[in-house]
């Protein structure tokens, strides 16, 4: 369980993010990327960037935009989300959101001491003033909130 804190590029962590995430692809872009090592194998990244939501992103609000850990490492995605939050706060920000789907329990992200904010309502980005191509899950999904 010793992790070693790793700087990582979000094309680095978006290559992780691509050979192992369990449904979620590579994101488009980010503000920063944080990786964690055990005995000198990368086994996890978390990937922040701005709020998905336009009414969330007000400057003071940053995102966990994709977390992913190999396969069977105990409190990675934990680790991960506590390194996010203690990051964010170096850097000015007064809250961190992310989402998950509703068949994940959020047991790391409690354990890292996220609050469960609520539900959102799921939907897809498509309009039929500006078609688009649903790439992800529209369901709703699960919000959790670290703030000061």
């Amino acid at each position: 369980m010793n992790f070693q804190v790793e700087p990582i590029t979000i094309k680095e962590a978006n290559r992780f993010v691509k050979q192992y995430h369990r449904h979620l692809r590579p994101v488009r872009g980010g503000l920063f990327s944080i990786a964690i090592s055990q005995n000198g194998v990368l086994v996890g990244v978390i990937i922040l960037g701005r709020p998905i939501s336009r009414h969330r992103d007000d400057g003071q609000t940053i995102e966990v935009t994709r977390c992913c850990t190999l396969p069977n490492t105990a409190n990675a995605c934990s680790k991960l989300y506590g390194l996010a939050w203690r990051v964010a706060q170096i850097l000015g920000y007064r809250r961190l959101i992310t989402y998950s789907s509703m068949e994940e329990s959020g047991a790391s992200l409690r354990g890292a001491g996220y609050q469960f904010e609520g539900l959102n309502r799921g939907g897809s980005w498509h309009s039929p003033s500006r078609p688009r191509e649903d790439h992800y899950s529209t369901a709703p999904k699960l919000i959790w909130i670290r703030k000061r």
